[in-house]
């Protein structure tokens, strides 16, 4: 059996699950593939590996390894290291991003460089794939055409083995057989007739995907295809459908007494604290498009620490009413305080099979379903392919087949990806798909807790963490239109609703009110989001809407300083923040005017995009990117002339990506070079941690 070593790097679960395919697969096509997280160093040893390395990487923040990953890329950024140092290695890498973020599939390039850079080559080339309009465009024919590199690489690898020891024999004048040349050819040939031609397949398989595209966004199509409804050339085409997914879960539920069940008990690498929340605000006025609160944590009898431009993460359940619909829908509702046991199936034909670490031990079938597993997931096509063996009914069975088969990637994506479906919707979509609990425990990912920046300075507010959230509201169009709330901050809005002001700064304890409800949270891993070391530095921060969060720490903490520090020397701060209306979502308005009345904020200069002009006035500028135009000498002398630094926290989407293409535009205009120089001008900044980014979508 021919070995190749296959290693990912993960940070929510995506790049382990398809290596996990690929493992699954190699079998098939005649390999065995040595499956590992890049972070179990003890298990692999690439200086002295021999086989083929296949490696599939994710990325996470604005553009970071995954965590999983930091050691090994710290390991092989060592500078003493010889450029030579993997040249015996050959590899293939499938980086994971998400091109709504300015570093895309940044993880997986970090990887890529410097493999290189000691030495290693390619025998496949490198992938990358787009959630932004879904992985499994790239995925799979990135999968479908590993098999016939490896095989390449094996046979050249076998060619130069026997060339190399016949040119030994032949100088030792040994006396053994000679290989003859027609078994060699027909060797060759039988290693080609296992090959399946992915390469044709690939190019048959995008052109079916943009033909499906195009018909699905015709209006003929808009109007007669759904989730559970197809129309030609889909209805009547020959699928291509993905191969099972080996099942190895056994559960059993055993009826328990009951026992106290909390979030705590999560499993976690990181420490997690329970804190009581003090205050809750409402900042936005009732008629703004968005509901933004501000909510202050007492972390004062913990050992949480933090500084201005960290972030941390909330530890958050799911909603009840949907942990309640899926129980009725799996008919376990009368069993939900059952304790789930978990097994591995004795026969099953997983290589590697392994208990989820994410569904603790002797839990609740209710409190894994609430604390355990994302449930509000996309659903994968591998999750569609399992189901299909499930649905009982002729024409849903069809349906789901074709939402995971190659032809049908246009309609996956259209109507579960971009729709947001979740397993329950697809049950209640599919009412004769009955699947068991096994499947669900192994196909939905773990409910991640949900990050956010603090929005304040433990100077200014000692033994206090303030955060602040929109509360996200979606329509998740499936069968039936639904508006649905985020996961995490649609809980926390439940939480706080009982100690919630609206535009007052009014403690709970003041007022006699509900008792301070409680939430877990855990640290981040340290960022570089933060104040410069040299408070001299100029800087500029870059923060619309909730985007404003860190910059409330930044200019608390500047604040405090200063009045420590009366004869030192502070560098300008600008910031550039843009909200809709003026008087309904501007955050912070009466904070921000005082940091500018009293200098701690050199220039302010706020945009509001949805307020017209009054009378005989000139159209404001809408955007934060405009106002950063229209300053734009002064943004290039702080960047280029003054070592200033610059920081931009949003939206990935919009923002982020038009805040970059403004200061591209300034730099060329202002340094008079050519865009490609004024864009690696700028990724000297990135390098150099003068620009950064705090952004998501």
């Amino acid at each position: 059996m021919r070995r190749f070593l296959l290693l990912y790097a993960t940070q929510k679960g995506q790049a382990k699950a398809i290596a996990e395919e690929i493992c699954e697969k190699a079998f098939a096509h005649g390999f065995s593939a040595d499956l590992h997280c890049i972070s179990e160093s003890d298990k692999y040893d690439l200086k002295t590996e021999t086989a083929p390395l296949v490696v599939v990487v994710s990325t996470t923040g604005t553009g970071d390894p995954p965590d999983t990953a930091r050691k090994f890329v710290k390991e092989i950024q060592d500078k003493a290291l010889p450029i030579d140092f993997f040249a015996h290695l050959r590899y293939g890498l499938l980086g994971l991003g998400d091109s709504e973020y300015t570093y895309f599939c940044n993880g997986g390039k970090i990887i890529d460089k410097r493999l290189q850079e000691l030495g290693a080559q390619h025998f496949y080339d490198t992938g990358h794939a787009d959630d932004c309009v879904g992985l499994e465009l790239v995925v799979e024919p990135w999968i479908n055409g590993l098999w016939a590199a490896l095989t390449k690489h094996f046979m050249s690898s076998r060619e130069k083995e026997r060339n190399e020891a016949l040119k030994m024999a032949s100088n030792a004048s040994q006396r053994m057989e000679p290989v003859k040349p027609e078994l060699l050819y027909i060797e060759s040939q039988v290693e080609l007739l296992r090959l399946d031609d992915p390469g044709r397949k690939d190019s048959e398989v995008q052109e079916q995907n943009a033909v499906n595209r195009d018909q699905s966004s015709a209006p003929t199509a808009e109007s007669q295809s759904s989730l559970t409804h197809s129309i030609p050339p889909l209805s009547q085409a020959s699928l291509s459908i993905p191969a099972l997914p080996p099942e190895y879960l056994q559960v059993h539920l055993q009826e328990s007494v009951g026992q106290e069940e909390s979030q705590a008990s999560v499993t976690s690498v990181d420490p997690i604290f329970q804190v009581p929340i003090s205050k809750a605000v409402q900042l936005t006025t009732n008629d703004a498009i968005k509901t933004t609160l501000l909510v202050e944590l007492d972390i004062s009898k913990t050992d949480f620490s933090y500084q201005p431009g960290d972030a941390f993460n909330v530890i958050c359940p799911n909603s009840d009413s949907e942990v309640q619909n899926l129980l009725e829908r799996l008919q376990l509702t009368d069993r939900r305080e059952y304790c789930v046991l978990l097994k591995i199936k004795a026969d099953t034909k997983k290589k590697g099979a392994a208990l989820p670490q994410h569904i603790p031990e002797g839990r609740s079938l209710q409190f894994i379903l609430t604390w355990c597993l994302e449930i509000r997931a996309v659903p994968k096509k591998a999750l569609l392919r399992a189901l299909v063996d499930y649905t009982s009914d002729g024409i849903e069975k069809r349906r789901l087949q074709e939402l995971c088969s190659r032809q049908g990637a246009a309609d996956y994506s259209r109507f579960v990806r971009d729709a947001h479906a979740s397993v329950l919707d697809l049950l209640l979509a599919f009412p004769s798909c009955q699947p068991p609990l096994s499947l669900l425990l192994e196909h939905l990912p773990k409910l991640q807790p949900r990050p956010y920046s603090c929005a304040s300075s433990n100077l200014s507010h000692p033994g206090k963490l303030h955060f602040i959230f929109n509360i996200v509201e979606f329509l998740s169009n499936t069968t039936v239109e639904v508006l649905r709330k985020g996961v995490c901050t649609g809980w926390l809005a439940m939480v706080v609703a009982p100690i919630l002001h609206p535009n007052t700064r009014v403690s709970p304890a003041e007022d006699g009110k509900a008792p301070a409800p409680e939430i877990s949270i855990c640290p981040r891993t340290t960022n570089f989001f933060h104040l410069p070391s040299d408070p001299s530095a100029p800087i500029i921060m870059v923060g619309p809407g909730t985007g404003i969060a860190p910059f409330i720490g930044f200019l608390q903490h500047r604040e405090k300083l200063q009045e420590q520090h009366p004869e030192g020397h502070f560098g300008a701060t600008w910031l550039f923040f843009g909200c809709r209306h003026k008087d309904r979502d501007y955050l912070f308005r009466e904070e921000l005017r005082h940091f500018h009345k009293r200098g701690i904020l050199t220039h302010l200069k706020v945009s509001f995009s949805r307020d017209a002009p009054v009378g005989e006035e000139a159209a404001p500028v809408k955007y934060v990117q405009d106002n950063i135009q229209l300053h734009s000498e002064q943004v290039a002398r702080v960047l280029l002339n003054e070592s200033g630094y610059i920081y931009v926290c949003g939206d990935a989407k919009n923002m982020a990506k038009d805040v970059n293409d403004t200061l591209v535009e300034i730099i060329s205009k202002q340094a008079g070079v050519e865009k490609l120089e004024a864009m690696k001008r700028l990724a000297t900044l990135k390098e150099e941690k003068r620009y950064l980014q705090d952004i998501w979508s």
